[in-house]
């Protein structure tokens, strides 16, 4: 669909990753206050992904709201010896419904790896959970010319595992790491670019139908003053938010973006 109008099975997503900020508390307290202003929300699906602590009263607090609750990682193996993680079983158990794979941060700091962003993919999708896969270079490899090999690499690894047919219930985020918390943002033009790029990996590992109906998201200091520009290319269909979705008024604006 690359140069064309958006699918219109894909449906926009605007997730919000919190990362490591707000307790429990403050975060089921955000979400009351966030579910109150949007109210029903139509022709997008809204997610947030609080930190490992929040995710219960998270759900609790979502329950009866358009708000999807996520994970911010998760581990392959459904139980075991493997002291700290969270597999998609408890997830689900819990009610969250997604989860973010594949980081930059995770692969930056936590070693992450195309083989292990594979593998939680799959779990997640195993699970009946909705995997948000990142993929993105950073700014070496930028200014070395290399964000078509990067995304030629990262996206069919990461896909490796899954289904055509199950393409319809991934997300993949394409993050320019230079501009995840600098202030700077990919032109529209850029960012349509490289996910242009992404889903034509995606077709090239699993077909034009899977292509035509993964959902790739952007981001990269996405913002209330951005949002309405990127949203009207027509292969983004939708944000990965960092910062701007800690304040309820700067994230309501995001969900809330107006295209042509």
């Amino acid at each position: 669909m690359s140069g064309q109008e958006r699918e219109p099975a894909r449906i926009p997503v605007i997730a919000g990753n919190w990362k490591m900020f707000k307790t429990s508390a403050e975060g089921a307290a955000f979400i009351q206050a966030l579910a109150k202003e949007l109210g029903e929300v139509r022709g997008r699906q809204v997610v947030v992904a609080p930190p490992f602590t929040g995710l219960s009263e998270a759900v609790k607090a979502a329950a009866g709201s358009s708000l999807a609750i996520a994970a911010q990682d998760v581990f392959w193996e459904w139980e075991g010896a493997y002291t700290g993680e969270v597999s998609a079983t408890m997830l689900a158990d819990l009610g969250v419904t997604a989860a973010i794979v594949g980081h930059s941060e995770r692969r930056r700091y936590f070693a992450e790896t195309d083989e292990t962003v594979a593998k939680k993919v799959w779990a997640v999708l195993e699970k009946g959970l909705m995997p948000i896969m990142c993929v993105g270079e950073n700014e070496e490899e930028r200014e070395a010319g290399l964000t078509e090999e990067v995304l030629t690499r990262q996206v069919p690894a990461g896909l490796g595992s899954v289904r055509a047919e199950d393409c319809g219930r991934v997300c993949i985020a394409y993050e320019p790491i230079w501009a995840i918390g600098t202030g700077h943002t990919a032109t529209p033009a850029v960012a349509q670019e490289a996910i242009a790029l992404v889903r034509h990996e995606v077709g090239r590992a699993l077909g034009r139908q899977a292509a035509d109906s993964v959902r790739i998201l952007y981001g990269g200091s996405v913002s209330p003053h951005n949002i309405d520009e990127l949203m009207a290319e027509p292969d983004i269909d939708g944000a990965l938010v960092g910062g701007a979705s800690l304040q309820v008024e700067s994230f309501v604006r995001i969900v809330d973006f107006q295209t042509p």
